[in-house]
């Protein structure tokens, strides 16, 4: 039986987004989609199919990729969430994002927040993934308009511009 909105109780979530403290009140099954959109205004993460399937809403939660459009805000109390927001800016881009670029990894780009989110968790595991890991890692993000080849060389050159920055370090 549904309960009517008036007696859904409001919850208090404090977590960390992109290196912040953030604090929002929504109810806990909000999805984490909606409170990055619409309180917080971060637009990396895409609304596109609402079941966890396509992969536009990718996210790191913790260190892994995660479908922001699936996880309840009330799981994500104390959580670590970054968005693409939280990986570089304009003058100084995330070696992914660059890699993106020079790669020219986008068509429509409506893809490209899931892809990057998730070539970014998996060289924070693994910073030489072979090409079977890198078509395992982006097997469910999908594209529609085709430029799959494009974002594997882009990964590929991720991977190598990760490790150079690593190595910088």
């Amino acid at each position: 039986m549904n309960k009517p909105l008036s007696t859904l109780a409001q919850t208090r979530i404090s977590c960390t987004v992109n290196g912040e403290p953030a604090t929002c009140t929504a109810m806990a099954d909000t999805p984490l989609l909606l409170v990055l959109r619409n309180d917080l205004h971060l637009n990396g993460p895409k609304y596109g199919c609402g079941l966890g399937e396509c992969g536009a809403c990718t996210v790191i939660v913790d260190g892994k990729a995660a479908r922001a459009c699936v996880l309840p805000i009330g799981a994500m109390a104390n959580r670590t969430i970054t968005t693409l927001e939280g990986l570089g800016d304009r003058e100084h881009l995330h070696p992914v994002q660059q890699a993106f670029v020079e790669a020219q990894a986008a068509q429509c780009g409506y893809c490209l927040n899931g892809m990057i989110m998730t070539t970014k968790a998996l060289l924070d595991r693994n910073p030489d993934p072979s090409e079977e890991q890198i078509r395992r890692a982006l097997s469910a993000n999908l594209c529609r308009c085709g430029t799959h080849l494009e974002i594997l060389a882009a990964v590929r050159l991720a991977a190598r511009l990760y490790r150079e920055s690593l190595s910088h370090e």
